[in-house]
């Protein structure tokens, strides 16, 4: 299992403490160090069929100074995936990748129940 942070994060803390109070046993990965790749970033949507918006940091500032709120919508899924995996910050955080699953961003009851499934 990968579990992909921005260190500074404190909800990627929390999810942090929640795998290890879990002892689920997993690899980190700083975002900033090893952004996602645009294949690998393309690869996580048609594997888990995840839609691309839900990939982007809408609370943060380089999504707000881009005004992407306006723009996203009439982006192509490449003009999308160029610009996340140029940009770490604009990725959604902490994601959990492993064979059978993607979890984006930190929801404890979804992560219950999707790694204890």
């Amino acid at each position: 299992m990968e579990f992909i942070e921005y260190q500074k994060c404190s909800t990627c803390k929390k999810a942090k403490k929640f795998l290890e109070d879990n002892n689920i046993i997993f690899q980190s990965r700083e975002i900033k160090e090893r952004t996602p790749t645009y294949d690998e970033l393309n690869n996580w949507i048609k594997k888990y069929n995840i839609d691309i918006k839900k990939l982007f940091n809408t609370s943060g500032l380089i999504y707000r100074n881009l005004q992407l709120k306006d723009k996203i919508d009439s982006m192509t899924e490449e003009e999308k995936l160029i610009l996340l995996s140029n940009n770490a910050m604009l990725i959604k955080r902490p994601i959990l990748v492993n064979d059978n699953n993607i979890l984006v961003g930190f929801n404890k009851k979804q992560w219950e129940q999707t790694l204890k499934s």
